[in-house]
């Protein structure tokens, strides 16, 4: 009788040791896909730069969206070249064109307003818009300042280039 309870008692902690085992490889591996997870959701706009610099070398083409024109109106010459520089400084764009008065027309208040603008146009990657659009609104004259973006589908590959080395990663 003490030979079974022995045998038996031998067994119950093997079975325990071995679901412990089980268990912590359990752990381990959900501890690691969680790592993982993290991980590659932190890089992602770095793996997504990486991606998109591979795509181009191995096919030649360029992934479009990648970059992105915005519209940016201002009130007057030397507010758009203030603005235009200050993006400039900040990295947030490869090139800010800056284009003579146009004439434009909108609402503000339920009234046709009639007015001269400058416009400017931003080239950045896409992935900046919402620091450039933050930036503007912070510093625009305009209560209500346009900011428009509008995605490149496809363009020269050695200025979209040059506009990835001139735009450091996010």
């Amino acid at each position: 009788m003490t030979f079974t309870a022995t045998t038996r008692m031998e067994w119950f902690f093997q079975r325990c040791h071995k679901e412990a085992l089980s268990h912590s490889a359990l752990r381990s591996v959900l501890f690691m896909s969680l790592m993982l997870l993290v991980l590659s959701v932190s890089l992602y706009p770095g793996l997504w730069s990486i991606g998109v610099r591979l795509h181009s070398a191995l096919t030649g083409s360029y992934v479009p969206g990648h970059h992105s024109v915005l519209l940016i109106n201002s009130p007057n010459e030397q507010a758009a070249k203030d603005i235009g520089r200050a993006i400039m400084e900040r990295r947030l764009a490869a090139s800010v064109n800056i284009l003579c008065r146009t004439s434009t027309m909108y609402y503000w208040k339920g009234e046709i307003q009639d007015a001269s603008e400058i416009l400017m146009l931003v080239k950045t990657k896409t992935s900046r818009i919402q620091q450039v659009t933050d930036y503007v609104r912070s510093v625009h004259p305009y209560a209500n300042p346009e900011v428009l973006s509008f995605p490149v589908e496809d363009g020269s590959l050695a200025y979209m280039k040059w506009m990835d080395e001139a735009i450091p990663d996010d």
